[in-house]
């Protein structure tokens, strides 16, 4: 086998581990895609630089690295809604909002996908991902490869084409930004490892019944609920129970799909009424995270073009 064909297939073989360690810098899944295309794309073309087969993995790594270090070159940081701004003190329909942008988005889990096997699934929850969002783009490649990817700082120096000392040095300075930033966020990184699944089927029965009194009984009294692209996010079982009412001309015959997202967390694509031929379309992905067997928070990603990511089907008929 030729150098080329060995480094396009262990290129293409690193695909779904390279799309998790993009999705960590980047913050987004469909970003993470394109830049490990764009990795691809770039080991295509650097054919026959590699002298040393030893070190192909570092090599194909390292061209990830610079791409998405290009693309976050001036790119403004990602966050989840709370921890922007506090909850809403009124409740109404949400209006106001940023940049697909300017928000973390979530990614689908998959069984096939080496990262999911080697890497730690905390590392992905949403919670994780908003922290490293706080870090310098090169601290965060360093502290991926080292603490996330168990990689030597001597593997990681030859990734990032640095010294074994200057990894040292930017590793030291993210764990400590990781230690002193506070996100409100940061409350969700215990989760459940294990749901009970009665209680995510009275999710689904309840919501699409929309009987917000049964929603209500599935979450803690301090639950909060938050939709990007919207700024908005509410908290407390009084304003959650508001919201829902506020919203209920929106979502009422909605439909939902279970699915797994960002480390296995219980997720479900929700379709809303299109009209009265008995369709319905795309609107938002929700990820539920449980803490001690009941709802801790809701993440509604209202984006439709995320149902084309996750390989989702583009409408679905009502029973």
């Amino acid at each position: 086998m030729s150098q080329l064909h060995e480094e396009v297939k262990t290129a293409e073989g690193m695909r779904g581990e390279l799309t998790g360690y993009c999705y960590r810098m980047m913050g987004s899944y469909s970003e993470a895609e394109d830049a490990v295309q764009d990795t691809m794309l770039r080991v295509w073309q650097a054919k026959g630089e590699l002298q040393n087969s030893a070190s192909l993995r570092s090599w194909i790594y390292r061209i990830a690295t610079n791409v998405c270090l290009d693309k976050l070159r001036h790119a403004k940081r990602r966050a989840l809604p709370m921890d922007l701004t506090d909850p809403a003190v009124m409740i109404a329909e949400p209006r106001e909002n940023l940049t697909v942008e300017e928000w973390i988005w979530p990614i689908p889990d998959s069984s096939t996908d080496p990262a999911a096997i080697t890497v730690g699934k905390e590392s992905i929850r949403l919670s994780f991902i908003a922290l490293l969002q706080t870090l310098p783009p090169r601290q965060r490649a360093v502290l991926l490869l080292n603490d996330v990817f168990r990689w030597s700082a001597k593997e990681t120096a030859e990734a990032l084409e640095m010294t074994a000392a200057a990894v040292n040095s930017a590793l030291q300075r993210a764990r400590s930004t990781i230690r002193q930033v506070q996100l409100r966020s940061e409350t969700l990184r215990e989760i459940d490892a294990d749901v009970d699944q009665r209680l995510l089927d009275s999710y689904i029965e309840a919501f699409e019944h929309y009987d917000v009194d049964r929603l209500l009984a599935l979450f803690h009294e301090s639950a909060s609920l938050s939709m990007p692209p919207y700024v908005m996010w509410v908290r407390g079982s009084m304003d959650i129970a508001a919201f829902y009412h506020a919203t209920r001309a929106h979502c009422t015959g909605s439909r939902l799909m279970p699915l797994r997202a960002n480390g296995n967390c219980p997720a479900y694509a929700q379709y809303v009424p299109a009209g009265d031929d008995g369709v319905c379309m795309p609107w938002g992905i929700h990820i539920l995270e449980i803490q001690e067997g009941r709802i801790a928070h809701i993440h509604h990603f209202i984006d439709s073009d995320l149902f084309t990511r996750f390989g989702l089907p583009l409408f679905l008929k009502r029973d």
